[in-house]
C-alpha cells in the first residue's frame, strides 16, 4: 500500500520533534498550531505508529517510536534537499534552501543586509539564518545542519575550508571618560593594569586572551559575557576595557553611552573574516552564488572595524 504523506508534515514533525512544543515549533516554521498538531496526527494515523507522548502543560515527548521516525526523516529531507539542488544545477538555476551560520559577535552587523540582498537577487533561493558561536558553527557544518558559515579563520579543521575575505586587527574597547580613551594606539603592557570585560565564547576568548599571553601577562577580567552588545554596555558603563576585531558604524553602546575604540598594537595576527564551508560545497549554485554575493557586498563596505585591506 502507497503511503500517503508529505515532506511538508515530515518538516512539522522534525521541528515539533527538535523543539518538544507545537506552540515553539509554530513560531520557527510561522505556520498556525492546529496546521502542525493536524499534520503529526496525520503522520500518526498513516504510519499507525504513537510518535509522541503528550504531556499536559509540559508539552510532547518523543516515543521510542518516534525517536527512529524522526532520524529517518531527517534523512528523507535532506535527500529531498539534494534532489532540489540537483534540479537547480541541471537546470542552472540558484533556487532551493540555502541555511547560513553566521558568528555571533559580528551577526548583527552583517548578516541582514546580506541576506535582504542576496533574496533581492535570488529570490527562489530560500534563506534561513543562525547565529552562533565558532565552535558550534563547525559542529553544525559537519552535521549539514548548515550550508556555509560566515565566520573567521580560527581554529578551522582540515576537513572543512576556509575563504578568506578581509583582515580586521584586534581594537582596544574603553569608555569615552577611560584614562586610555584618547590614546591613538595601546598595546597589552598598557591594557593589563586596568580591569578587563572579557567576550567570553568558545575558541574566541583563547584568541583574545592569547594577545596577553603572548607577552607573558594575565589580564585582570572582572566581567565576562557572551554578548557583543551587553560588552559594550558594560564596557561603556565603566566596567572595565574589551577587545574586539569588529566594531558597529556608532561607536555608542546600546544604552547611549559614548565608546572609543582603540587600534591595538602588538604581534598578535588579525583575524581574517571569510567563510568557512564542507568540502566540495561550492560545486552546490545556491551556496556559491551566497558566497559571491557576500563577498562583494563586503568589499564594498568601508567602514571603521571593516577596513580595505590587500586579503593577506
Amino acid at each position: 500500500m502507497a503511503l500517503r504523506f508529505t515532506l511538508r508534515q515530515l518538516e512539522y514533525f522534525v521541528t515539533v520533534g527538535e523543539q518538544g512544543s507545537i506552540a515553539q515549533a509554530s513560531a520557527q516554521v510561522n505556520v498556525s498550531s492546529p496546521s502542525i498538531s493536524a499534520a503529526i496526527s496525520q503522520l500518526e494515523e498513516e504510519f499507525g505508529l504513537p510518535l509522541f507522548v503528550r504531556k499536559h502543560a509540559h508539552g510532547l515527548s518523543l516515543t521510542q517510536a518516534g525517536r527512529q521516525f524522526l532520524v529517518q526523516a531527517r534523512k528523507v529531507l535532506a535527500e529531498a534537499d539534494s534532489l532540489n539542488r540537483l534540479a537547480g544545477s541541471i537546470s542552472g538555476n540558484v533556487q532551493g534552501p540555502l541555511n547560513v551560520g553566521c558568528l555571533l559577535t559580528f551577526a548583527q552587523v552583517l548578516l541582514p543586509a546580506i541576506r535582504r540582498r542576496f533574496q533581492t537577487a535570488h529570490g527562489d533561493v530560500q534563506v534561513s539564518q543562525i547565529e552562533c558561536d565558532q565552535q558550534t558553527l563547525i559542529e553544525r557544518l559537519r552535521l549539514a545542519e548548515i550550508d556555509v558559515a560566515v565566520s573567521y579563520d580560527l581554529e578551522v579543521p582540515p576537513d572543512l575550508e576556509f575563504i578568506p575575505l578581509r583582515s580586521l586587527p584586534l581594537y582596544a574597547v574603553v569608555a569615552a571618560d577611560h584614562p586610555l580613551a584618547k590614546a591613538k594606539s595601546v598595546t597589552v603592557e598598557t591594557l593589563v593594569d586596568h580591569p578587563m570585560v572579557l567576550l567570553d565564547l568558545p575558541i574566541s576568548r583563547a584568541y583574545f586572551l592569547s594577545a596577553f599571553e603572548h607577552a607573558g601577562l594575565s589580564p585582570n577580567i572582572v566581567e565576562r559575557t557572551r554578548d557583543m552588545a551587553v560588552m559594550r554596555s558594560l564596557v561603556a558603563n565603566g566596567f572595565g576595557f574589551s577587545v574586539a576585531n569588529i566594531r558597529p558604524h556608532s561607536d555608542l553602546s546600546p544604552d547611549g553611552r559614548a565608546l572609543s575604540f582603540i587600534p591595538l598594537e602588538g604581534g598578535l595576527r588579525p583575524l581574517r573574516l571569510g567563510f568557512i564551508v564542507s568540502e566540495g560545497a561550492r560545486s552546490i549554485l545556491s551556496v556559491d552564488a551566497f558566497i559571491n554575493h557576500a563577498s562583494q557586498t563586503i568589499s564594498a563596505w568601508n567602514y571603521p572595524g571593516l577596513p580595505l585591506t590587500d586579503g593577506s
